[in-house]
Parts: C-alpha cells; structure tokens; sequence
C-alpha cells in the first residue's frame, strides 16, 4: 500500500508540469475513443494478468507466488501511470476539459477529475487482484472491501495538495487585491504554503480518520491495556481508534498526528484477536516508539525536503535540458512539438529524482525507523520476545513470506533476527540509535546545502546568470534560423553585455545597427557601453558621442539623454552634459533620483576642472 503513495506523487508531478498545446493532436471524438479503447485494453490486461496469477496459486504450495503478486501489481501500477501520461501527452485531454464550467473556474476541480481517473485505473487493478490476493494472504475479505478500502487508504495521500490547491482557488476568487498579489509573489508563496502547511499537519488526522471511517475502540480489557501501556510510556493521545480497513481483517495497528490532540492510536480487531496481552503490549511499544522517538516530526521534515529538493532542481533541470538543447534534435518540426517534447524530458527527469528521493533515500530512513520503534520494546518492556512472537503470529495468519522485504519494511525474518541480536547484545541498540542519528544528520546538512542552492538559482546572481545563458542560447538559436533580426541581435548584445562580454557585445550591437541603422535603442545601448565599460580596452568616448548623439536625434527620451550626457561626461565636456541632463530631468522621468545624481557628479566635475 506504501508503494501507492509513490505513484500517486507521480502522477501529480505529471499532471502539475504538464502545459497542454495550443491545439490538440486529434478531434474530440477520435480522442474519446482512442481513450476508450486505451482503458479497455488495460483493463483486459490487467484482468488476465491476475488471472493467470491466480491459476497457478495452490495453497499448498504458494512459495514464491507474494513476490510474483508484488511484482505483477507494480507492473501494473507503472503501465497506470503511462497511461495516464498519455491522456495528458497524447491525448490533451487538460484542452478538452478545460473549457467546461465547473472545471475551467476552478484548477482544483480539474485537478480531481484527474487524480479521479488515475484512482480508477488502480481501482481496476485492485478488482482484478482481489483473488489472488484472497488465497495468497489468506484474506477474509469481500472484493468490494478490498477495493473500497485501498481507495479510502490512498485518498488521503493526495489530501494535502488538493486543500492547499483549493486554498489557491478560494483565495483567487475573493475580491480581494492584496492576497492575490501576495500569491503572485515566491515570498508569498513560500508563506501561504508554510502557514497552510502548518495547520493542515496538525488537523490532518482529524480528516485522515474520517475518511477511513474510524470509531473509537469500545471499552473493554483490550483498550485497558492498550491505555495503561500508553500512561506508562507517557504518552499524550486524543483516542484510540478500530482502523476497519479491509473490514478490520488487516492485521495492522498505527499512529498519526504529532500534536496530543490531534493524536490517535489505530488497532485493526483482527490483530486484537489474534495476539495476547503481552504481545499487545509489545506492538503498542512499537507505536508509540515512533512518537518518543519522533519519526512522525522527521517525516514531515522529509516531505519538506523533497519541496526543497523540487525548489532546487526545478530550475537546474530546466536549463539543462534547454541549455543542452535535448529536445531539438530529436523535434526540429513546429514550436509546438517542442515545446511539448521539453516538458516531457523535464517531467521524466524529474519523475527521476522523485523516484530515487522517495524510493531509496526516504525508503532507507522508513526502514531504520521502523527499526528503531522495534527496539523501543526494550525500553518500555525490557525484552523483545512478545514483539518477536507476534510478529511471527502476524506472519503466520496474514500469510506473509517471513523474507519478503519491502522499500518501507525489513522482512519479518530481518526484524527478528536484529531483534533477537539485540536480546543477545543490548549495546546493539546503542549502535542503531547512533546510526540513524548519523545518517539524519548528514540528511539534514545535504537539505541545508540544496536549500542554499534553490535560492542561489532562483534569488541569486548563480540564477540570474544561468537565465541569461539559457537566453543566449535560445537566441543563437534563432538567429540561425532567422539571421537578419536586428531586434535578436540586440537582445543578444545586452545578454553579453550582463555577462560582462563586452567585445561579443560590441559584435552584436554593430551588427544590429547595420541591419537597422535608425534603430535608437541599439545605438543608446552601444554609446553607454562605450562611454562607461569597466574595461578600458572596450572604451572609446568619441565613439560614445557619435552614437548617442544619432540616438537623441531619433528618440529623445530620458535615458538616452542620460546616454548622451554621460558621453559628453567621459569626454570631459562637463558642460555640456549638464544641459543634457536638465534636458532629461525637466521630461518628468519616474527614478528622478538617479537624474539628479548625475547632476551633481556632472557639477562636481566642472567644480574640480574650474579649480
């Protein structure tokens, strides 16, 4: 089920990098059908995959068969997301729903409708594995249960970026100006997201049990227990609850919420049938093993750090891609084309890097966590043998491989043999604190570093400068294409002259200037390199006049005036810049300022020649 939770961040990387085009690539009804037919045949698929899974299930003799149903599932999963991929690339089914009502007023709503159909095609592949699932684990479940609960399981995975989104809408469709300008701002962002953030972590579980349709879990010695093992811990909790997923047959418990009052225990009832008092002693010592030792807090930190980590490489995967031209050569057809063929080669690369964060990086921490709530029997109980015999009870009636291990879970044989060596040795446990401590720390200095980098590229001189490269590729680019825009040539002069390419730049405003040679932009642009360069090679103050006089001729506007006093300047005809610059000032130009500074220094500099 934790492997859901992957796919479902997929699939909304996909959809929230997608930008459909202009025009889609077939009518509405070709369209219709060709996703008709599409979804048919992955239902039939999906269908006989499972079917033949299941004919090769004899309860006698499954070994071998939960890792060919984990394996199968998660084929199936990933041919869900392509096919998602292709609703979205191929099909543009975003241009055809966008022009409806209810789904072009709100982002939100459309966002749902999509996450809807991704949850559908899951819903399939659940249906189809129901019963091979249902011999292989020995489930006492209805089909409808399983579904029905996978999908109340997953729902909440996707719960927070739909509050935070519909936040986006409800405040956009207030009349009020200064939230949407805060929103339009990344400061306002980062701070509606932060605030929002904050308050939905503590309310999440509130929402979570709802969905899930908990109770709280009646009177009896079993919640008697389960609340003297939770006062000896010292552990502050809101309740604690039956977790009735897949009918309650699942043989589960859990915690979720890091605030006391938001805070609840779940049990599922078959787990509470199945194991003795101690042993339910033992798995609550687990749980609350996660509170005590704050693996719900270090989670939210995670998730945070995949935000910081997208923040980062947001950007620095775009201009590789752009800078690097990856998609030019595969499309040289319309923009269009690629245009589309960038986002996807962004999508997967990103897609990348959500995979290798969440599957590996947050995968290895899961893992050690759950570890390390394991060894928290130690402390609470003072052994580990009630833990291990129920885990070893769960094993035996939820039909699971003692060596199958997860990306989230060691393998119940794994848990018990590092529990039984820790029995043998205590300072084992010592060694695993100290391990995940380590590795935390070093997590959290590498989400330090890349914090740093994501504001470098987006705020810093690092992003500005990498902006301009990619524009001075794109540029180069189109001049190929089109080499007599004097307009592209200089826009290529002012990025070379940011870039502090003075000859480059010098090349390109000439060149400008030739092809359009009353052009008073180019020839401002190119008197204000010469009169002011910071190399002295590149100056040339008689240059400077003759081209910022030709400009005031054509545009006598206030910066190109301000061009031409300052050549006059570097020439040292003091006076006459002073003219000019009053000339400027009396236009009314908005950073008046600046004007009146160069005033003065033009002044100042008569002072010193006259003295």
């Amino acid at each position: 089920m934790y492997g859901n939770f992957i796919y479902f961040i997929l699939i909304l990387l996909i959809y929230t990098t997608h930008y459909p085009p202009d025009q889609p690539y077939f009518g509405p009804f070709e369209t219709w059908v060709i996703f008709l037919l599409l979804l048919a045949i992955f239902a039939v698929a999906t269908r006989a995959s499972f079917r033949a899974l299941s004919r090769k299930i004899d309860l006698k003799a499954s070994t071998g068969l939960h890792g060919q149903f984990d394996r199968l599932f998660t084929r199936q999963a990933i041919m869900a997301v392509v096919l998602f991929s292709l609703n979205l690339y191929a099909l543009n089914l975003k241009l055809f729903v966008m022009d409806i009502p209810p789904f072009s007023a709100s982002p939100t709503l459309m966002a749902l409708l999509f996450i809807g159909l991704f949850m559908g095609c899951l819903a399939i592949i659940w249906a189809a594995a129901y019963e091979p699932y249902r011999r292989l684990f020995q489930a006492k479940v209805s089909r409808r249960a399983y579904v029905l609960s996978n999908i109340s399981f997953n729902f909440p995975i996707v719960l927070p970026w739909l509050l935070i989104s519909a936040g986006v809408d409800i405040v956009n469709l207030l009349p009020f100006e200064a939230p949407k300008g805060l929103l339009a701002t990344p400061e306002g962002q980062v701070v509606f997201f932060s605030c929002f953030l904050a308050a939905l972590v503590v309310a999440a579980p509130s929402l979570i049990k709802f969905f899930w349709q908990c109770r709280p879990l009646p009177r009896g010695p079993k919640r008697d227990r389960i609340e003297a093992m939770c006062k000896e811990a010292g552990l502050g909790y809101n309740n604690i609850l039956k977790w009735p997923i897949f009918e309650g047959k699942l043989l589960t418990a859990g915690v979720m919420g890091l605030v006391k009052r938001f805070r609840y225990i779940l049990v599922t009832e078959s787990l509470l049938q199945i194991l003795n008092d101690d042993e339910i002693d033992s798995v609550m010592a687990h749980e609350i093993g996660h509170i005590k030792k704050k693996h719900l807090l270090f989670y939210l930190i995670f998730f945070v750090g995949f935000i910081v980590l997208s923040y980062a490489a947001y950007d620095l995967i775009l201009y590789a891609i752009l800078y690097g031209n990856l998609a030019f050569p595969v499309v040289q057809g319309p923009k269009a084309e690629q245009f589309a063929l960038t986002s996807i080669f962004f999508t997967v690369a990103m897609a990348a890097a959500l995979l290798l964060y969440f599957r590996f990086i947050f995968g290895y921490f899961m893992r050690n966590c759950e570890r390390q709530a394991d060894l928290y029997a130690f402390h609470l109980l003072g052994t580990s043998r009630w833990l291990v015999s129920s885990l070893e009870k769960i094993a035996v009636h939820s039909g699971r491989a003692h060596d199958r291990p997860s990306w989230h879970h060691f393998s119940i044989r794994q848990r018990i043999d590092f529990l039984n060596k820790c029995e043998a040795d205590r300072r084992w446990i010592a060694r695993h604190d100290r391990k995940l401590r380590r590795s935390i720390m070093v997590f959290i200095a590498g989400l330090v570093c890349m914090g740093y980098v994501g504001y470098a590229v987006n705020f810093g001189e690092t992003g500005r400068s990498l902006n301009r490269r990619f524009i001075e590729n794109a540029l180069v680019s189109q001049l190929k294409r089109n080499p007599k825009s004097p307009v592209l040539y200089g826009m290529l002069a002012s990025i070379y002259y940011k870039n502090k390419s003075y000859g480059r730049a010098i090349e390109a405003y000439k060149k400008s200037i030739e092809l359009e040679p009353r052009n008073p932009e180019a020839l401002n642009n190119l008197a204000w390199l010469y009169a002011t360069c910071e190399q002295d090679r590149y100056k040339d103050p008689l240059r400077a006049v003759m081209y910022a006089e030709q400009a005031a001729a054509l545009k006598p506007a206030p910066h190109i005036l301000d061009t031409l006093a300052e050549s006059y300047y570097a020439n040292g005809l003091h006076q006459k810049a002073i003219i000019i610059i009053k000339q400027a000032l009396a236009m009314g130009p908005k950073n008046t300022d600046y004007y009146e500074g160069q005033l003065r220094k033009f002044r100042q500099a008569e002072r010193k020649l006259r003295n």
